[in-house]
């Protein structure tokens, strides 16, 4: 119970900042042509959208990405954190030295902290660009299009299908690298394993973010849901490749509508 508090906990914590963020970006119909929204430290402001990045304000955005990976990424991490959790207790009543749950979901969340150094140079650029809308979503058709495409066929891929089994079966994952790890750094490199495969599994779903809004929370909140089930369905195929069918489709349309 300690251990699904603990996760509940962090995942509601990240979800309460994403929606006060959001709750700020919204303008209620303000006209934002040639503005741009920017994290402050005190949350969203508006600025001019030729005005460059500050140092602050890529360490925030970071920190936002960072945030925002661990409200949706915590969910699906759930089963393995909860089963290792159950590891160490019983280790501890049998009297044996067991690294805390800490040490391997801080593997786990290292991993996202990375990838969301890579979203905030991916944002970076697209704003520099002038392919993202005040609200972070695509302001460009063929990048839209583009990403909804891609998203697709990864969907369609032996890697994506690879990582998915792994994130499915947690005890596969497990028992492939010998068992849990006593040792704290172990158990760090065990956490850090399984979020590659993670981050391999949903990279190319985080990209959709860049397609209906960073900031938007339903948005956000389906990317999620679909991510969570993706990993506890049977079948390591129907979900991500119906779903692919979908993006690949919804990039054509994009791009028949443009033509």
């Amino acid at each position: 119970m300690v251990g699904v508090a603990a996760l509940g906990g962090i995942t509601l914590l990240a979800w309460a900042y994403i929606i006060r963020l959001a709750f700020q970006m919204d303008m209620g119909g303000m006209n934002m042509t040639g503005f741009r929204m920017a994290l402050a430290t005190a949350g969203m402001v508006m600025r001019p959208a030729f005005e460059p990045w500050t140092a602050g304000e890529f360490v925030l955005t970071f920190a936002m990405w960072t945030v925002m990976m661990i409200g949706m990424m915590t969910p699906s991490a759930a089963p393995i954190v909860l089963l290792y959790a159950r590891v160490a207790r019983q280790a501890e009543i049998d009297g044996k030295t067991f690294a805390p749950t800490a040490w391997f979901f801080g593997g786990y969340i290292l991993i996202w902290t990375g990838f969301s150094l890579f979203a905030t140079f991916a944002q970076w650029l697209l704003d520099r660009a002038a392919m993202l809308t005040p609200s972070m979503s695509s302001a460009n058709a063929l990048l839209g299009a583009g990403v909804l495409i891609g998203v697709g066929v990864y969907q369609w891929s032996s890697l994506k299908d690879e990582c998915l089994k792994h994130c499915q079966s947690p005890m596969h994952f497990i028992q492939k690298r010998g068992g849990f790890r006593s040792a704290p750094f172990a158990s760090l490199q065990l956490g850090i394993s399984h979020g590659i495969y993670c981050v391999g599994c949903c990279w190319a779903l985080m990209a959709l973010l860049f397609v209906g809004g960073v900031m938007n929370v339903l948005w956000v909140a389906s990317i999620a849901f679909f991510v969570l089930a993706e990993k506890v369905t049977r079948s390591r195929y129907l979900v991500p490749r119906l779903a692919g069918l979908i993006f690949i489709s919804g990039g054509v349309f994009l791009l028949l509508r443009r033509a």
